[in-house]
């Protein structure tokens, strides 16, 4: 039991730093606007309203690696070749990523990409299972 909750703190740690780094790359490309403060909500909230589709498609890729890292070291960490580890990993980023697109302003398309996406832990599950060399 011990092993499983450490491989999904393991799993979300992991994915919430592969998520951290795509979205910084995706700030590099698309700068925040000068003068925006950080607890800026409505700045922030007209700077995503005004990203450019590869801007926010950007974050689908950072929340599809983070699936997809996540499952895996879930699944290595767990070692009982259940999918249990990995599917709360999921579950956790699909809580966080339903509750931003209610706060952001986010189009249909995000909204589907961004629930679907978080299947890849599965993804994720079964290459950490798969015992080729």
């Amino acid at each position: 039991m011990v092993r499983k909750i450490l491989a999904v703190f393991a799993g979300v740690i992991v994915a919430s730093i592969c998520i951290w780094a795509i979205e910084t790359l995706n700030h590099m490309m698309y700068p925040y606007p000068d003068g925006m403060k950080p607890n800026d909500m409505e700045g922030f909230k007209s700077y995503v309203e005004t990203l450019p589709f590869l801007g926010k498609f950007m974050v689908i890729v950072g929340y599809a690696v983070g699936a997809l890292v996540s499952g895996f070291i879930a699944t290595k960490i767990s070692k009982d070749g259940k999918p249990t580890a990995a599917i709360i990993c999921g579950i956790v980023f699909l809580v966080f990523t339903i509750y931003n697109m209610t706060v952001l302003p986010t189009p249909i398309w995000f909204w589907i990409l961004g629930i679907l996406v978080w299947i890849l832990v599965l993804a994720g599950y079964r290459l950490a299972l798969n015992k080729k060399q």
